[in-house]
């Protein structure tokens, strides 16, 4: 379910921008809000809706359903630390959905990447992201299983 915005609530932070993976909400230069330029390219993974702090960023639900008087909504709430989803189906049940929110504030545990060295020729030709080598344990020291031991089972 693609995501939209409620003009009314959003004050343009731009926390869903610097967050939308595949770059579709952008800041309206004339009106200073948000909005998702396209719909049909949304990703689904609802980043914005967690991160938006006024709750403005909602689900759009699909047209086969939607009319049969459904409804979602997603509240983040920092003071308890919780994401909550709630659906609503037509025929009147509600589910809801607490998980905590596990996003970490920029700078602490997530690098600023204007803080990291400048990469050298061979860091830039590699096929490697910026955070690969530490993430997937790369050129760590750690020892080489050989292809004998790992299918006995022997991993040390």
């Amino acid at each position: 379910m693609p995501t939209f915005v409620y003009m009314t609530r959003c004050d343009g932070c731009g926390h869903c921008v610097d967050i939308c993976p595949s770059d579709i909400m952008h800041i309206d230069p004339t009106y200073r809000r948000a909005l998702n330029i396209e719909p049909n390219m949304c990703w689904e993974c609802y980043s914005c809706v967690k991160a938006c702090p006024q709750n403005a960023i909602d689900c759009r639900g699909y047209a086969d359903f939607a009319p049969l008087g459904h409804s979602v909504r997603v509240r983040r709430e920092e003071e308890k630390g919780t994401i909550s989803w709630r659906i609503k189906f037509r025929d009147g049940r509600v589910k809801d959905f607490v998980s905590p929110i596990t996003t970490q504030p920029w700078g602490e545990k997530i690098p600023r990447l204007a803080d990291l060295p400048v990469p050298d020729e061979a860091e830039l030709n590699s096929q490697l992201l910026c955070f690969e080598p530490d993430a997937l344990n790369v050129d760590t020291g750690l020892p080489q299983i050989s292809k004998d031991k790992f299918k006995q089972g022997v991993y040390y």
